[in-house]
Order: structure tokens, then sequence, then C-alpha cells
């Protein structure tokens, strides 16, 4: 089984980073951190379950998983930084 990861560990590893920096602009947004773990926790089973019962179907598409979920990882970064520009100019 830890075969049929490997293809996806990229992806495992910097969706998660990108689920700290979404759940971080939640926070800094004023939305309230009870409700956001839970929603945070909520999404990551969901995608736990759908990771596990779904590698044997997604396999033949691993490439093409791993490039668009690349690219939303990289937007909604870049999303997040944009955001977060105004406020750390007004330290300079």
């Amino acid at each position: 089984m830890v075969n049929e990861f490997k293809q996806f560990f990229g992806l495992i590893v910097f969706g998660n980073i990108e689920n700290l920096i979404l759940a971080a602009q939640g926070v800094g947004a004023g939305v309230d951190p009870i409700g956001l773990a839970a929603l945070s926790f909520t999404a990551v089973l969901c995608w736990l379950l759908i990771g596990t019962f779904g590698t044997r179907v997604a396999i033949k598409y691993a490439r093409y998983i791993n490039f668009i979920g690349g690219l939303a990882i990289f937007i909604l970064g870049a999303q997040a930084m944009l955001q977060a520009l105004p406020e750390m100019m007004k330290f300079f």
C-alpha cells in the first residue's frame, strides 16, 4: 500500500502545508478558531477517506492529479501571499 501512495507523497506534504496556510488566513480574518478547527478536521477526514478508497481507481491518473493538485496549491498559496501583502507593507 505504501508504494501506491508514493506517487502522491509530494501532494500530501504540500497539501498539508497549504491547509495550515488557509487555516492561518481564517484566523487572520477573525473566524472562530473552534469552528475553523472543526471544519479543518472534517476536510482532512474526508480527504483521508477519499484517498484511502480512491487510490486504486485514481492511480492510473496520478500524473494528472499531481499536476492539478500542485497547481491548486500554488494558486492558493499565491492568493494567500497577495492578500497578506498590504498588511506586510504597513511595516515598511
